[in-house]
């Protein structure tokens, strides 16, 4: 018994419209993406400033919350651990040589003594430099070089 050999694969057209509903789809999953997650944190208002001078020696960030929580590499830690977790990378970036400079990404309402404890524990661990952390003024706008 023979069998016809006209079959073809695809005797009608493609539908365009199931692959524009599915390609909008994924359109949408893809553009709301991060959104979808919900994002925890706690809320640091910087204080407002311009033209202020910044570093070119490697960073340590740590940020200070209103009721004076200390945060370092998005934990919540005690000045103890603080002062170990940087003497650790203070000791690490002085075998090679480099200054290392603390970042202070401190809340506006932060009192003045808790900034000055922190620049104690960035001495007591070695760190030089220490830099809080600003924001641009709103009213300032910058222009690139004429």
């Amino acid at each position: 018994m023979r069998f016809p050999r006209n079959a073809k694969i695809l005797r009608v057209q493609l539908e365009v419209a199931p692959f524009a509903c599915v390609f909008v789809l994924l359109l949408m999953f893809i553009l709301l993406q991060p959104n979808l997650a919900f994002t925890t944190g706690v809320r640091v208002e910087l204080p407002a400033s311009d033209a202020l001078p910044g570093t070119l020696n490697p960073t340590v960030v740590v940020g200070v919350h209103d009721v004076g929580h200390l945060h370092f590499a998005n934990q919540l830690v005690s000045e103890g651990e603080l002062l170990a977790h940087l003497t650790s990378a203070s000791a690490r970036y002085r075998a090679s040589r480099q200054d290392l400079t603390l970042v202070v990404l401190a809340d506006k309402t932060v009192p003045h003594e808790k900034l000055v404890r922190l620049a104690e524990l960035a001495r007591a661990a070695g760190i030089r430099e220490v830099l809080q952390a600003t924001r641009p003024s709103p009213h300032t706008t910058r222009s690139g070089p004429e």
